[in-house]
């Protein structure tokens, strides 16, 4: 049977699932969220949590990395099958030997590292609910329901320069939250030439700079969902060691 917190109330605030194998950190967890209003359900294992997402649809999906019968990873990969935007924080013990490439691979958003505080998880878990309030306005044909804000647009793309919501032909493109964001920085200055540094200081902030980030990774997924053929992109370019620019200079 499925270990958890109990299920939030109607009308409560966002709900976030904790994959924790450990029942004492889970606990902890739940606890800190619930300082700011969030309801927590609680998978004890890889398998659990993938029954817990598809049963209660949350907003935030907190993954500890190594887990009984399915890890983070495997868990991260195939909700990302089934739903690109939901924002995923991934919790590794201090002293693990992860590869951070493989978790942003799948489509992790952000990692934080055992031991933490209160104040951090809350501000990160925080910072993930915004990203993908913004990255969640929708945009229709002929600019019907369209995000407010400026918009960028390419061809039959467009962009929201504030948001980073992106549509293909007026229709939706599924971005996940740290997609989206650098779909919204690209946006906000057409035909400028981005490094991956610039990237990541800019989404993830300086101190992510040496971390193992793979940008390029996220350039690929994201031309997967925008380019009509991906090996030879026409909207999001990559400009020889330098770095990547979407559209041209007006």
């Amino acid at each position: 049977m499925t270990n958890q917190t109990p299920g939030p109330a109607l009308g409560a605030g966002p709900l976030v699932l904790v994959a924790e194998d450990d029942e004492s950190a889970a606990s902890a967890v739940t606890l800190m969220l619930a300082r700011d209003g969030l309801s927590c359900v609680r998978a004890a294992n890889g398998a659990e949590a993938l029954e817990l997402f598809a049963a209660r649809r949350p907003d935030v999906v907190i993954l500890d990395v190594m887990m009984p019968v399915l890890d983070g990873f495997q868990v991260c990969e195939r909700i990302r099958q089934q739903d690109e935007a939901v924002p995923v924080l991934f919790l590794t013990a201090k002293g693990d030997m992860v590869d951070k490439r493989i978790g942003y691979s799948v489509g992790a958003d952000d990692y934080l590292a055992k031991p933490f505080s209160g104040d951090e998880l809350r501000l990160r878990v925080g910072a993930l609910l915004r990203r993908a309030r913004r990255a969640s306005l929708t945009c229709a044909p002929n600019g019907a329901g369209a995000p407010c804000g400026e918009e960028l647009a390419v061809g039959e793309l467009s962009v929201n320069v504030h948001t980073g919501a992106t549509c293909i032909a007026g229709k939706k493109v599924e971005l996940t939250p740290n997609e989206a964001r650098i779909m919204a920085m690209l946006a906000s200055r057409p035909g400028d030439v981005f490094s991956k540094a610039d990237l990541i200081r800019e989404i993830w902030g300086p101190e992510y700079l040496e971390s193992a980030i793979g940008i390029s990774v996220y350039v690929r997924r994201i031309r997967e969902k925008i380019e009509p053929d991906p090996s030879s992109p026409q909207y999001l370019k990559t400009v020889w060691r330098c770095g990547y620019r979407l559209g041209e200079k007006g």
